[in-house]
């Protein structure tokens, strides 16, 4: 029978120290299944933040930099430096994750897509902010899916990542 750790209840020895190392014993389990709602959470910041840079309506950064930055100049840098934080974690992680090719293919699958419900009449692109949507969305699947890509690679062949080996 195996020892938990009486004041957290993971699985280790108890020493006056508190956990020995043997708490990695049962984590191999969950980290195999895909995460679905960790994949869409990937997702849904992607498409935050490439919706808060720009989109058609009046409330992104790139509008309100534009109207306030004679007046609000330090607020404009500091916010224009977090969101290049985000971008580089995010283009960083998915370049890593599946390179310039892979972001090129997700593009010509989801541009493919688009054009195939374009052709049965289930899109239209005569209206130009359905188009700016469109492309968020469609960038954000690249950021979303490079994002995710590891794990689902992981759960695929059963190989981690180097970068996903713990040191």
């Amino acid at each position: 029978m195996r020892q938990r750790n009486r004041k957290f209840g993971l699985p280790g020895r108890w020493t006056a120290g508190g956990v020995c190392a043997t708490v990695r014993a049962d984590t191999t389990a969950a980290t195999d299944e895909v995460d679905h709602m960790g994949m869409f959470l990937r997702w849904l910041c992607a498409f935050v933040l490439l919706a808060l840079t720009y989109n058609p309506t009046p409330w992104n950064f790139t509008r309100w930099a534009a109207e306030h930055w004679n007046s609000h100049t330090s607020v404009t840098v500091l916010l224009g430096l977090l969101l290049a934080v985000a971008y580089i974690i995010y283009l960083r992680a998915t370049l890593r994750s599946i390179g310039a090719f892979g972001m090129l293919l997700i593009l010509a699958i989801v541009a493919a897509l688009l054009w195939v419900l374009y052709d049965f009449g289930l899109l239209t692109l005569r209206k130009s902010n359905e188009n700016i949507w469109l492309g968020v969305f469609a960038l954000s699947l690249v950021l979303g899916i490079g994002l995710s890509w590891s794990h689902v690679r992981r759960r695929l062949s059963g190989q981690a990542d180097m970068d996903d080996v713990d040191e």
